[in-house]
């Protein structure tokens, strides 16, 4: 008898459905400081303290990102909204949900070369990432054009490399100049090699660049777990601008960010790099009225220039609504 109700008890037990665990939300982003919000919220725990399990994993640039997220390997990506919109036109149902910082952009130019201003890039080699990448829309459709009244095609050679080769072109004059972000820019700058030439952000205040972007079926299937990745991003950007020295410390060491010999052979540690680069970078996750009209103007100019196929408005790859659940 109690052999049979041990069975019995058995049989029942196999027969109660199995709820599985939901799968790690996966979250791609391009290995870049500005993108240090992702950083601060996986490291300090503040995805797992809003209850969400993530897979978080870095990406060389913002189009492999899109590719992987085209692909089904990921669910959200910090990455620049210039791929946002430019794999939307190509048919990737994807949507921009928050912003993740301001800034980052400069042209810097070699000590030897003697350039103080964008205008004086005429005839000189400019170092720049793959033509059509969201930096290139921004520095053929709005840098040169709007600040130099320079054609990048006529007025001067640009040639794309690696961002981490930039610096390395400049001391052995291979480009006169390069257009770059941080931490190349802080880098470059503290070693005395090069000059700043222009900041984005100074004549762009506040510009938005890095975005939250999440598919289509993690829109449909996985909305609260969303609010929640978006209520762990607030608190990193929170983290980042009231601590700003522990942070400085963490991003230094996410980015392996290594001491630099100054001219004056000084040693600079590597948290004054992230300093420094604070001055022409900040984080903020709100996307205002001005943020949506730039890219709107970013949208525009990748049609002028041949890098999006059709025109589109910024109300088709926004949707606020899940970030204004996580700020309720």
């Amino acid at each position: 008898m109690n052999n049979r109700r041990h069975f019995l008890g058995a049989a029942a037990l196999l027969s109660l459905p199995v709820f599985a665990q939901p799968r790690p939300l996966r979250v791609g982003w391009v290995y870049a400081m500005a993108n240090a919000p992702v950083v601060v919220a996986d490291q300090k725990r503040f995805f797992a303290e809003e209850g969400l399990q993530v897979e978080v994993k870095q990406f060389g640039d913002g189009p492999v990102l899109e590719q992987a997220m085209a692909a089904g390997e990921v669910d959200v990506a910090y990455v620049g909204a210039p791929p946002v919109y430019q794999w939307f036109s190509r048919g990737l149902d994807a949507r921009i949900l928050a912003k993740v910082n301001y800034g980052q952009a400069a042209v810097i130019a070699s000590q030897a070369s003697g350039i103080r201003s964008v205008a004086e890039l005429r005839g000189k080699r400019l170092a720049s990432v793959a033509k059509g990448s969201g930096m290139d829309v921004l520095l053929r459709g709005i840098v040169l054009p709007e600040h130099a009244r320079l054609d990048p095609e006529k007025d001067l050679s640009i040639q794309s490399m690696p961002v981490g080769n930039m610096n390395a072109a400049l001391d052995r004059n291979m480009a006169d100049a390069a257009f770059t972000w941080e931490p190349f820019v802080s880098q470059a700058l503290l070693r005395g090699s090069s000059r700043l030439v222009l900041d984005v952000n100074a004549v762009l205040p506040s510009y938005p660049w890095y975005v939250i972007a999440a598919s289509a079926p993690a829109l449909k299937e996985r909305g609260p777990d969303l609010v929640k990745l978006l209520r762990a991003h607030r608190r990193a950007i929170a983290f980042l601008q009231g601590n700003a020295a522990e942070a400085d410390k963490l991003i230094a060491q996410a980015f392996k960010l290594e001491t630099v010999q100054a001219a004056d052979g000084r040693t600079v540690a590597a948290e004054a790099i992230v300093q420094e680069a604070r001055k022409r970078l900040g984080w903020a996750d709100k996307l205002e009225a001005r943020d949506l009209q730039f890219i709107q103007r970013l949208m525009d100019r990748s049609q002028e220039l041949g890098f999006t196929a059709r025109p589109l408005k910024v109300e088709q790859v926004v949707d606020l609504g899940l970030w204004q659940k996580s700020a309720a």
